[in-house]
């Protein structure tokens, strides 16, 4: 009986080796593409600034709010960051500029943990109130999200952010959806709202 054996590889090489590339992976997630610490402050997002997704005017509508600012890219018509009168379009515009090869230096919503809201009834449907000032909104990959609640905003159904983990439980048991966080969201979720 023949009995070949490969070079011998102990536990120890492994778990070294498998160390490195952890260290490596983590070392590309924070130097390439995705939300830094040196990242630009958002912005109010008030005045005549138009939704780069549907060409509303923010102020004029309930809800959460976004900006996304790019790398070597800007949105059409003016500078980074583009601004959205919703979450799902935020959303949607940003899957669609990676989807083109855009690199997100940050993102920022409206934190419905840092602002006090209200929710109001028009016509038969349920809005939160939208928050413009830089201070309402928190990082797009810190936040946990509520998809499928009875709550509008400029668009209708929407994800509704909040910093605080048991904020986003609380909100969904009252008013039902599902929390999620962002690497959670996929674009199929976002076309269901």
């Amino acid at each position: 009986m023949c009995n070949h054996r490969g070079p011998s590889i102990s536990r120890r090489s492994v778990l070294t080796t498998a160390g490195a590339v952890g260290v490596a992976a983590t070392a590309g997630c924070l130097g390439g593409g995705g939300d830094n610490s040196d990242a630009p402050e958002p912005i109010a997002l008030t005045g005549d600034k138009q939704c780069d997704r549907c060409g509303m005017v923010i102020e004029q509508h309930p809800g959460p709010v976004g900006q996304v600012f790019y790398r070597d890219n800007a949105p059409e018509g003016h500078d980074n960051p583009a601004w959205f009168c919703s979450a799902w379009e935020t959303f949607s515009y940003n899957f669609a500029r990676q989807d083109e090869g855009w690199t997100r230096v940050v993102g920022y919503l409206t934190d419905y943990s840092s602002v006090d809201y209200d929710l109001y009834d028009d016509e038969g449907a349920t809005f939160i109130t939208a928050h413009l000032d830089p201070e309402a909104f928190g990082r797009m990959d810190e936040l946990f999200y509520v998809a499928g609640a009875d709550i509008n905003g400029a668009m209708g159904n929407d994800l509704v952010p909040f910093s605080q983990e048991s904020d986003a439980d609380a909100f969904a048991d009252e008013h039902g959806g599902d929390v999620y966080e962002e690497s959670d969201i996929s674009p199929d979720l976002v076309a269901r709202l």
